[in-house]
């Protein structure tokens, strides 16, 4: 797990994780705070989203929540390396749902299984839909050690 940093130290980039989808990057460090960008589920160099199936138009058909979850889980803990940091190291969570009712109580029960050692502090949220296609998003603000 690599960092590339455009020409900033600050600037964290993982060769791991997905792509971004827009001009920005995975994540920024300021001092020793670490601010991740919105994460989704995507996997680097695929175009198809984990847990996803898509209707001819393009719109969601059918998703499964706890794939997409775990694969949320696996971009943020690769961006963490790259930075030099770890899950332990998560002190904020907001989370970004698009089905509230219908995905929480999923999604509750994966976050516990892996955030109980952590004790982040959490924020969900129901929201509309995502830039992509996709279920579930978060937000993570870490510590980097010295």
């Amino acid at each position: 797990m690599s960092a590339s940093n455009t020409n900033r130290p600050d600037v964290i980039n993982s060769s791991e994780a997905a792509e971004p989808v827009g001009a920005y990057p995975h994540a920024r460090r300021v001092g020793n705070l670490l601010f991740l960008s919105g994460i989704g589920p995507r996997e680097r160099g695929r175009k198809d989203i984990p847990g996803v199936t898509l209707a001819e138009d393009g719109s969601i058909a059918d998703y499964d929540i706890e794939v997409q979850t775990l694969s949320v889980f696996r971009n943020v803990r690769a961006i963490l390396a790259a930075a030099g940091t770890t899950w332990e190291n998560i002190v904020d969570v907001q989370v970004f749902l698009t089905n509230m009712k219908q995905d929480f109580p999923v999604f509750n029960r994966l976050y516990a299984e892996h955030f109980t050692h952590v004790q982040a502090t959490r924020t969900t949220i129901q929201i509309d839909c995502l830039p992509t296609p996709i279920a579930v998003e978060l937000k993570i603000i870490a510590t980097v050690p010295s």
